[in-house]
């Protein structure tokens, strides 16, 4: 027991001894800053070693006009508190570059996102027999057509409807022959009528114009029942007429089903 207790003291002797030749280096340095005389306002690096580390100083020179003997040296530490300085782990220098510091950018503001159905471009596949919905017409229902066959607006084609279509150059006519064919009336050249209940068509000229049709190379001076294919001749434009209601077929068979 007695030489662990001279051990431990011996131990404790050498660490008082290294902290004040520590402090006594300490003493020195800041003895010899109070000494030194310069001009120089700018600030003195002094540096103390013991007990293998190294502390650094760094002195501010007085102000302009301050006698030597009005500074005031600063208070030495204790022992303890140099000893613990001296044994206190010396904090990692970090250097921060605040150009490359990245900025954080506020977070975006939330959005509520609602998922679509997404629509399929593949054509649906029809199986079995299918119910078609027979509802009322949307406009007057087409039941023939006049095809240009010469002059302008060669391959063109005109609806015709059900009732009375009245033929002209306008684009207000019932049946329009715009190509620029000014040979044909701006409006009631002649009209074409379609009767549901004899399912025919008859063509009647407007006897009051200037111009003259004809039907087939024929002048007709009244009211002439059109057939299949049959050319009318208007101005300097010719129209071939193709029926789509008739004798087979007409619209009221399906509004009848």
């Amino acid at each position: 027991m007695t030489e662990e207790r001279g051990e431990t003291s011996t131990g404790h002797g050498a660490k008082v001894g290294k902290a004040q030749g520590f402090l006594g280096s300490l003493k020195d340095a800041l003895r010899a800053a109070s000494r030194e005389e310069t001009a120089s306002n700018e600030p003195v690096a002094l540096s103390a070693e013991g007990d293998g580390k190294k502390l650094e100083v760094i002195a501010l020179p007085p102000p302009a006009g301050t006698q030597l003997k009005d500074i005031t040296p600063p208070q030495s530490p204790s022992a303890a508190e140099a000893a613990r300085m001296a044994r206190a782990p010396q904090p990692p220098r970090v250097s921060v570059n605040l150009e490359e510091t990245p900025v954080t950018e506020a977070p975006p503001t939330t959005r509520v996102i609602r998922a679509e159905t997404p629509k399929s471009d593949r054509t649906q596949l029809v199986r079995g027999r299918q119910v078609i919905e027979r509802g009322t017409f949307e406009r007057d229902p087409v039941v023939g057509f006049l095809i240009v066959v010469g002059g302008p607006g060669l391959g063109a084609f005109r609806p015709i409807f059900e009732g009375n279509n009245a033929i002209g150059r306008t684009a207000k006519s019932r049946i329009p022959l715009d190509f620029g064919d000014e040979a044909i009336s701006n409006e009631e050249q002649a009209y074409i009528r379609y009767d549901s209940n004899d399912r025919s068509f008859l063509f009647v000229p407007n006897l009051a114009k200037t111009n003259v049709v004809s039907v087939n190379d024929k002048r007709p001076t009244g009211a002439v029942e059109l057939n299949a294919m049959d050319v009318i001749t208007l101005g300097r434009t010719q129209v071939a007429f193709v029926p789509f209601c008739g004798t087979d077929f007409d619209w009221s068979e399906i509004a009848d089903a």
